[in-house]
Parts: structure tokens; sequence; C-alpha cells
């Protein structure tokens, strides 16, 4: 079985959880560092699926590995790789696939109540979990529901959390957490929030996000584990 590429955009923002789930269903992967200048596989046939990860940049930042990941992933979609991506790999996703990415209305950033749509593809992808469910987010944008596209998740702060097109899943909410992980973002929260006149609801101070913290991981390795199995079922074998 050919590895599932994994797209690394930012040192702090690897693949946290959805590695180890992979590593646990013995599927292999392997870590394109686009973040240390590491050039954009040229085949994405090469690669039983497709992961892109979150990262401090926007899709409609003039960087010059942009086109060529919006191509990779367009291109490998078209060959029937499945592709997941989380936050701002959900919003490389949606632009590759005909959406836009824009501002969203506030920051959303902690641990905030995501409610699963009523609909038959998140019946499909998620039935198994309860109507809403705790998940992390840390994100300043959104995307569109791609043309042929489903909306399955939505949040208060944020209407688009997530969108399923075939085998193809992309996330605004962020799955993939770890303790460690929100804890190092968290030495970042001054500075992500330094331009806000003012701290609003749809923000959390890193007092909030770390309290309960290895419960609350816990409690999202099972909804990661029910929408990575989803999306396994479709890689190529």
């Amino acid at each position: 079985m050919n590895p599932v590429v994994i797209f690394r955009h930012a040192p702090t923002e690897g693949p946290g959880y959805f590695a180890t789930y992979l590593s646990r269903h013995g599927i292999p992967w392997q870590v394109v560092k686009i973040d240390a200048g590491e050039p954009v596989p040229e085949d994405a046939r090469a690669f039983s699926g497709m992961a892109f990860m979150g990262g401090p940049m926007s899709v409609n930042d003039n960087l010059p590995w942009i086109p060529g990941v919006l191509d990779f992933i367009r291109k490998g979609a078209a060959a029937g790789v499945p592709a997941i991506g989380h936050c701002l790999g959900g919003q490389l996703m949606a632009k590759a696939l005909g959406g836009e990415v824009t501002r969203n209305p506030v920051k959303e950033i902690g641990w905030g109540r995501v409610e699963v749509a009523d609909n038959a593809a998140a019946q499909q992808w998620l039935g198994t979990l309860p109507g809403a469910f705790d998940s992390f987010h840390w994100h300043g944008e959104t995307f569109s529901i791609p043309p042929r596209a489903v909306r399955v998740l939505s949040s208060a702060y944020c209407t688009n959390q997530a969108f399923v097109l075939d085998k193809h899943i992309g996330m605004q909410c962020h799955v993939e957490m770890t303790g460690e992980l929100i804890r190092t973002w968290c030495r970042d929260w001054s500075k992500e929030v330094q331009s806000l006149a003012a701290r609003v609801p749809s923000v959390q101070t890193p007092e909030e996000m770390t309290a309960m913290l290895e419960q609350k991981v816990s409690t999202l390795h099972a909804v990661a584990d029910r929408i990575y199995d989803k999306w396994a079922q479709g890689l190529v074998r």
C-alpha cells in the first residue's frame, strides 16, 4: 500500500493524532514539510491518500507553494485519491474544488460546540456520533461549500465547519489535536488576539483551553476515530 502524504505548512502544526491513527491501523504515511521548503510531489497517484494540516497563513496569500498544492488536490481528486483537510487544509481543499475562502465574522479559538447536520451525507460520515460534540478551533477565516459538496458540520461562530464530497472531507475544526499541540499553540495566544479591540466570546484564554485538557482531548479522539475510519475506507489500496 502506498503511503498517505501529509502536508505540513507550519512547524508547530504537524499531523498530531492523525498520524497516531494511521500508525495504529498500519497505514504508512510520510510528511511533506512545506514550511521547510520541501517541494510538492509531482504525482498524487503515488499515494493512497492526501492529508492537509493547518497553518497561520491564508489560502489567499501570495505564497509560491499554494498554486502547486491546489493543483495537487485537484489532480488527486480527479484520480480518485481521497483528501482530508484540517483547518487551513480544509480551506485549501475548498478553494481547489471550487469554493472560496473569506474572513470569518469572528476569530474562533478554543473549545466549542459543533453540530452534526441533518442530512444523508452527515449520517454516512458521522452517523455513530452524537448530534453535537466539542471540537478544537483556531481560525479567523472560513470556506464556502464547494460545488457538489455537502455541509456536514457547523458551529455557532462558523457555519461551515466541514464538507464532504465523494471520498473527501474538508474540516475547519481541528479534530487532530493532542494535549501537546494545544499547549504549544497556547504560547502564541497573545500574538493571535492582540489585534482584537476586546476579547470576544468565541476566543478562549489559554487557561480555559487547557482546563480538563486530557479528558477533552480523549473525547475528541473518539470523534476523530469515526471521521478517520470513514475516510480511510476510501484509501487507494
